[in-house]
């Protein structure tokens, strides 16, 4: 099953720039997944599973490193990569 996951971090600290960098670089490693970068999230879709388990390794990293950090997720049970946004 395919699905979208749209995800906000947040690093409460001075610096928090490099930290979300990091974040979404170690994402964009995963192979079978497709990441979209803006200014306020990031967005990915991809199968299910191999998201969840990168989402189990990849937060657990960011809280060893920085337990202050929040992060914001939705997700929905369907690739929306290729949604057409402006037929609303």
């Amino acid at each position: 099953m395919n699905i979208s996951l749209d995800i906000s971090m947040y690093p409460l600290q001075d610096e928090f720039c490099q930290p979300i960098i990091d974040f979404i670089e170690r994402l964009e490693q995963a192979p079978g997944l497709v990441l979209e970068r803006n200014s306020l999230s990031t967005q990915v879709f991809g199968d299910y599973r191999t998201i969840m388990n990168l989402m189990t390794k990849e937060l657990e990293t960011v809280f060893e490193q920085n337990p202050h950090t929040i992060f914001v997720m939705k997700m929905v049970g369907v690739n929306r990569s290729k949604a057409k946004i402006d037929a609303c």
